[in-house]
């Protein structure tokens, strides 16, 4: 979103979080009244900063005329993106406004692409004597982290090396494919591993293995160095010059969102799941506490679940689970900041899906 002339960048940006987390908050309700009142803003206030954001963006977000509230697929479309992006927000200040160094804080580790403000704004209202400290990790600290002492906990993306850890497994993200805006497989709704073999991927094959036993029979075309990468960003800026492809959980494409690229969903990579890890002989109250509030337990029962044998039925302590997403375990690696895993072979790749008539899914 770009901001007007004579309007500081900061300012701009302050002005389009509001508008994202008014529109949240309407879709959420679908009633603009009740958005309101949950906002403590008055209904013409809600109004207009929908209608300013409709037209910055050049889309309407909301279907008219109609006697409910009901989302376009503009609005669908950006939901998901707005959520994160105020998520991302949220993080942000939560990590500015942190206590002070050396004083008493439960530090959770966040891997690229995890939200947690709804579990931080609980831990707040229950621990307001212990405030959360964030620090970002990526899939090569991300375990390394809890064992050093810098986090109380980490939310991981699996598989991990579980050695002295317990787990307690979240949800699953869909694979997706990153490539330019003009890419030939665009037209499709959703693309396979075949579809893919003769793509430059930008990181260690080893972490897709599907791709990686696909293309050793099927790729025509020799397969070039990597190019120097730091960061995800660094790749997803040689997939929009159309260097390459990088295939990650459609959250970290979410994360990395730029115009000139777009995301497909990879029928069959297996999903990346998330799940919150600590240290299996470390489990102090507070992170019961935590635990307690990431379940969804009430306050009041997260203080008379005492103990790790509550949990015990719920988690890992140490020994890698036999799931099919998990597989191989233990040693995962990203080429250019890039989230990776490693496991064994795939089955037959899928054919690609053909683009439907309502179009490709919205992003």
């Amino acid at each position: 979103m770009l901001s007007e002339p004579g309007v500081s960048e900061e300012r701009a940006v302050d002005d389009d979080l509001v508008r994202l987390r008014y529109f949240v908050a309407v879709a959420e309700n679908l009633h603009f009244g009740r958005a309101a009142a949950a906002l403590h803003v008055a209904r013409p206030t809600l109004s207009r900063a929908i209608l300013e954001l409709e037209a910055e963006l050049g889309v309407e977000l909301f279907v008219r005329p109609s006697e409910t509230t009901v989302l376009t697929d503009a609005g669908h479309s950006l939901l998901d993106d707005a959520r994160l992006r105020i998520a991302e927000d949220d993080l942000a200040g939560l990590e500015a406004s942190g206590p002070e160094d050396g004083a008493a804080a439960f530090t959770i580790g966040i891997t690229p692409g995890v939200t947690v403000s709804k579990w931080t704004r609980v831990w707040a209202d229950r621990m307001p004597h212990l405030p959360l400290k964030v620090l970002r990790t990526d899939v090569d600290d991300q375990v390394t982290a809890l064992h050093d002492g810098r986090v109380d906990v980490s939310f991981v993306r699996l598989p991990v090396d579980k050695t002295g850890l317990s787990t307690i497994g979240l949800y699953s993200e869909v694979a997706v494919v990153m490539v330019p805006k003009d890419h030939a497989a665009t037209v499709l709704d959703a693309v396979s591993v075949a579809d893919l073999v003769d793509e430059h991927l930008l990181q260690d094959p080893d972490t897709v293995p599907e791709w990686r036993d696909a293309a050793a029979t099927a790729r025509t075309v020799e397969r070039r160095p990597l190019p120097e990468m730091r960061t995800t960003a660094d790749a997803v800026a040689l997939v929009a010059a159309g260097i390459g492809i990088v295939i990650v959980p459609q959250s970290v494409a979410r994360l990395n969102h730029r115009k000139d690229v777009t995301y497909l969903p990879v029928v069959d990579v297996a999903p990346y799941p998330v799940a919150l890890a600590w240290l299996a002989e470390h489990t102090t109250g507070e992170i019961e506490e935590f635990i307690g509030i990431v379940r969804g337990r009430s306050a009041q029962s997260s203080r008379t679940a005492p103990g790790p044998a509550r949990e015990q039925g719920a988690r890992s302590t140490g020994k890698p689970a036999d799931r099919s997403a998990e597989r191989g375990g233990g040693k995962p690696r990203s080429a250019g900041g890039t989230a990776g895993r490693k496991g064994s072979t795939s089955g037959r790749p899928a054919k690609a899906a053909k683009k439907s008539r309502r179009g490709r899914p919205s992003h």
